[in-house]
């Protein structure tokens, strides 16, 4: 199993480009099924969730060509609504698939699925939801059972707030009869990037990026050609990785208006930032302000960014206080950064964390995803190296990853 090594102590410079986003890639690749005519989707990450997904699609008939970050699909040969435990098991947005193959065939048999330990993302809002728009729904042998003759317009109400959940029902409703009003509906970047995909295939859809969401169903959808938006919470990983470092760097191919909540923040810490058309400037100081933050679904402070604040605040100047409230089990960090000498008291949800002069490298483990990107963060500015272990977290969500860092100058490579 692969692991990171890094030397830190090296402040990170230079430019380097911001790939495609993996939270909108993997709902977008999904709304291929919806169609019976080829899609083409640009600024596709290469990404192990990615080949994942693309593998789960082929077993159910699509026709997958791939070339660098373009990836066309052509699901008019559809013939296996089917999603296995097997195929999806180390991947929560397989869920994705739900929708659209309710919707187009009549019937989905997709496992429950699986991810990262972060705590609890049941998909009953899914499953209410599909169920509103008279698909009868079963839920047996760990597996989602969905039929229905076609699907019909309902006024769906979330009982929380959710991105996977407002995306396969969005989805889903394209295609059924009447209109479908989801309300509650999430805000973020990436359901704006899959209404606008849907749209370009001729889907009828207006609010995304609101909490009310419109569709009118359509009885087809046809292909098209569309590029996926940058990855916000890649391009605050490597601005976090910049400022915890003191360095400078100019991130391109992204944008600051996904990304207003985090820019506040590094603000906070002492950064100065420029923002430009299709890139990000930061200059960092000596040694960042400890800042406090709650998370929050977006607009607020994303929860994907908890961590690598976490660790920018271990050798900030001051005492930060970090509440997550998306979910109950996402400080699983704080241990493997304490290895490094962070000062971190945890109480529940609040995290509290006293700056120390320095971390000191150590051999640590990652946990989920972002908390990998967290244990990274620190890394490159502990003294001596640090050894990050099952790094295939980091691999699910970071293209290239130690190359990009390695362009700025940090000093890191991956040992199999």
């Amino acid at each position: 199993m692969d692991k990171l090594l890094i030397e830190g102590g090296a402040r990170l410079h230079g430019e380097i480009a911001i790939s495609g986003a993996k939270n909108a890639a993997l709902p977008i690749l999904c709304a291929a099924l919806l169609s019976a005519e080829p899609v083409t989707f640009t600024n596709v990450p290469r990404l192990n969730d990615i080949d994942t997904l693309l593998a789960l699609l082929g077993q159910m008939g699509v026709k997958v060509a791939r070339e660098g970050h373009t990836v066309t699909l052509d699901a008019g040969g559809l013939d296996n609504p089917v999603a296995p435990y097997e195929m999806v098991k180390t991947m929560r947005a397989s869920i994705l698939v739900l929708g659209p193959l309710v919707a187009r065939c009549g019937e989905a048999r997709v496992s429950l699925p699986g991810g990262c330990a972060i705590g609890a993302r049941p998909v009953d809002q899914h499953i209410k939801g599909l169920q509103a728009m008279g698909a009868e729904v079963r839920v047996e042998h760990g597996y989602v059972h969905a039929t229905v003759p076609r699907l019909k317009g309902a006024r769906l109400f979330t009982d929380m707030v959710t991105v996977t959940g407002t995306e396969n029902l969005m989805m889903a409703a394209t295609l059924a009869a009447g209109e479908t009003v989801i309300e509650n509906a999430a805000r973020e970047p990436e359901v704006v990037d899959l209404a606008n995909c849907l749209v370009a295939m001729g889907a009828q859809i207006s609010g995304a990026g609101s909490d009310v969401i419109r569709i009118r169903g359509v009885d087809r959808l046809h292909g098209a050609t569309h590029r996926i938006m940058p990855d916000r919470i890649e391009t605050g990983t490597y601005l976090c990785a910049a400022a915890v470092t003191g360095g400078e760097v100019r991130l391109t191919g992204t944008s600051s208006c996904y990304l207003d909540a985090v820019i506040d923040k590094l603000m906070d810490a002492g950064c100065e930032i420029v923002s430009e058309r299709d890139a990000i400037r930061l200059k960092a100081p000596a040694r960042l302000g400890a800042v406090s933050l709650r998370t929050a679904p977006y607009p607020a402070f994303p929860t994907d960014m908890q961590a690598q604040f976490m660790a920018i605040n271990c050798v900030a100047s001051g005492v930060a206080m970090i509440r997550e409230t998306i979910f109950e089990n996402r400080f699983m960090h704080a241990v493997e950064l304490q290895r490094l000498g962070a000062d971190i008291r945890i109480d529940g949800n609040t995290a509290v964390v006293q700056g120390v002069a320095k971390l000191e490298g150590a051999t640590v483990m990652a946990t989920d995803l972002r908390a990998s990107a967290s244990l990274v963060v620190a890394g490159l500015v502990a003294e001596g190296e640090t050894t990050i272990e099952r790094i295939y977290h980091l691999d699910r969500g970071y293209e290239r990853l130690e190359a990009k860092l390695a362009a700025l100058g940090a000093r890191v490579r991956r040992l199999a």
